[in-house]
């Protein structure tokens, strides 16, 4: 049997901009009338300020610049959330992560919600090889929104590493449910199928793959051993 990897998950995106501001313990600064002393305001403007030049520097591939712009939005408030969800998005560019790792878990100790910062910093475990930690996160961010289907593909990819096949196989068939035509995950789950010695599942699999994509590795596989 040749050996085959599974298609490792992709980061989700940052925050679109115009994002409400997060004031200290959860006040949010919005279009409508939000009374705040005029420190306060300028502190508030100026930590917007920061948090959209730091998309920007991020969206244009300036991560360390970008770095640089969410840690001053952390330093005028240390409960922006996702100031720290980003600056985690934009250390795991870099590779960095552990470091990536610890912001989302400040993230998530701010709002304890966000299934997207239980998604990334999953992310960020798997490459770490800690799958049973990713694991973890992805169970959560599926406890958060039982629709998400990046996190049970990501989750597929975490078991598959841990030779769990008929696990990543449930994950990617609940993955594929939620969006027909993820090409990912058919691959993922034809690779784990020819694990467990499923050839002509692994090929019903890898077919649909290449219907979603004719260029794909998939093509090729049905050609040479289907």
């Amino acid at each position: 049997m040749k050996k085959r990897t599974a298609i490792i998950g992709a980061l989700v995106s940052l925050l679109p901009m115009g994002q409400p501001l997060v004031i200290g313990t959860g006040t949010v600064l919005t279009s409508a009338a939000v009374m705040l002393a005029a420190p306060e305001k300028a502190q508030a403007e100026s930590a917007e300020f920061y948090f959209n030049r730091g998309i920007k520097k991020a969206e244009s591939g300036d991560y360390y610049g970008a770095i640089s712009d969410f840690t001053k939005v952390i330093e005028i408030n240390p409960r922006y959330a996702n100031a720290y969800y980003n600056r985690g998005w934009t250390k795991t560019k870099l590779k960095d992560y552990s470091e990536a790792i610890s912001d989302y878990s400040n993230a998530i100790e701010i709002n304890p919600r966000d299934a997207k910062a239980y998604l990334n910093r999953g992310f960020a475990k798997s490459k770490l090889k800690d799958y049973s930690g990713a694991i973890a996160d992805y169970n959560k961010a599926i406890e958060i929104n039982p629709r998400y289907e990046k996190a049970y593909y990501n989750r597929g990819n975490a078991k598959d590493k841990l030779k769990d096949y008929y696990g990543a196989i449930s994950d990617y068939s609940k993955a594929i449910e939620i969006n027909p035509r993820n090409k990912s995950a058919f691959k993922n789950r034809g690779i784990a199928k020819e694990n467990i010695g499923d050839m002509n599942g692994a090929c019903a699999d890898w077919r649909e793959t290449a219907s979603l994509s004719p260029n794909d590795d998939a093509a090729k596989w049905v050609r040479n051993d289907c």
